[in-house]
């Protein structure tokens, strides 16, 4: 466990930058495209043209959420309304893909459940706690974040076979990782008023 820790982009400085900037419009596109994620999973007929749809919009809006940040961090773009709009818009996107998975009977509700709950749980927490300090965040969450996408991915697609086996496996990875780096996250918050 020599995974050096990276620190929690919530505490970044902010720069004097426009609040129109790339990261922010990404982070809106994809706070729009979770209703129509929503809408395509949920209140469409599951013809194989409309889970392709899903699975397309979902891994795009996913996307988003992997470049805006490195993308604000790279070009001094960090702002306030992204750390604050960024999380949730993942979370969002995440706990609508869960859910849609669960009522369609492909995850079970008690998976659905923990991960929504470990996802609104750090966030909450990261916000109580940033006026304390950072929490420094292991690169399993990373990690988790991309299981989390292969398996809402492979679970979307209309394919079986060995990709009913990599959703599968992802989401076991995820769930596993989800609850490690919940620990880790708590452990990290509770020694940060010492350090203040």
């Amino acid at each position: 466990m020599t995974s050096s820790p990276t620190p929690d982009h919530l505490g970044d400085p902010n720069n004097e930058v426009p609040l129109l900037n790339i990261p922010n419009l990404l982070t809106v596109a994809r706070l729009i495209m979770v209703p129509v994620f929503g809408y395509l999973v949920l209140a469409v007929e599951q013809t194989q043209a409309a889970q392709w749809a899903s699975a397309c919009v979902f891994l795009i809006a996913a996307l988003t959420d992997l470049v805006d940040g490195v993308w604000a961090r790279r070009y001094g773009l960090v702002t306030n309304f992204g750390k604050i709009a960024d999380p949730i818009a993942d979370k969002a996107l995440i706990g609508t893909a869960l859910v849609a998975l669960s009522i369609q009977g492909e995850i079970g509700w008690w998976v659905t459940g923990v991960i929504i709950f470990r996802e609104v749980a750090i966030t909450l927490l990261r916000f109580w706690v940033i006026k304390q300090g950072v929490i420094p965040a292991s690169r399993g969450g990373k990690v988790k974040t991309v299981s989390q996408i292969v398996a809402i991915v492979a679970f979307l697609v209309p394919l079986h076979g060995w990709v009913d086996a990599v959703a599968q496996m992802s989401l076991g990875v995820a769930l596993a990782l989800t609850i490690t780096t919940g620990i880790d996250y708590v452990l990290k918050a509770r020694i940060l008023p010492k350090n203040g």
